[in-house]
């Protein structure tokens, strides 16, 4: 598939409906994305015109109808579905959340990464995630590293959560323990 450019906002969009048609498989209306991304529902439908003509959506019709991203879309946003997807376990105040997928974890300071931030990169919605939730995230496939702290800031549009690192280590880390005083 060649190369496509997105605005910003067709980009935002379009997570969005992934993101909404990952929690149901079904199609998904364009009041929901609107909600989603905080904008008109017109605005919506334009964006949503955009997208088909680049067959990045499929509209269904029907009152059970709505908007569906086809596979194309998946590869433009670079990510994959979750069927098949290696897991990297990210846990929230101690429970698993099991619909969200772990594509990145960057550590701001790695001569100090304990008391330093990491940025924890996933695909799926981060509507449930607030500041002060306590995350836990690993082991990771392969490098089996794990970080565990507390939320400083989300960033719902790019989906990351900011962290203040309470640990960094290779072996599963428990959310539910203490932090060290």
């Amino acid at each position: 598939m060649a190369s496509i450019d997105l605005t910003v906002s067709q980009e935002t969009v379009l997570r969005a409906l992934t993101d909404l048609n990952r929690e149901t498989s079904e199609p998904v209306k364009g009041e929901r994305i609107a909600d989603r991304v905080d904008r008109d529902p017109g605005t919506v439908r334009n964006h949503m015109q955009s997208l088909k003509a680049l067959q990045l959506v499929r509209g269904i019709p029907g009152p059970k109808g709505g908007y569906q991203p086809t596979t194309d879309a998946f590869e433009v946003l670079d990510c994959q579905r979750l069927d098949g997807a290696v897991e990297t376990p990210l846990r929230r105040n101690g429970e698993t959340v099991e619909d969200l997928v772990v594509t990145d974890i960057t550590l701001a300071n790695v001569h100090d990464p304990e008391g330093s931030r990491a940025t924890v990169s996933v695909e799926g919605s981060l509507d449930r995630f607030e500041g002060g939730d306590r995350v836990a995230v690993g082991p990771t496939p392969g490098a089996g590293v794990s970080v565990r702290g507390t939320i400083t800031a989300t960033d719902r549009s790019g989906r990351e959560l900011v962290l203040e690192i309470e640990s960094v280590g290779t072996e599963a880390v428990d959310v539910a323990r203490p932090a060290a005083p």
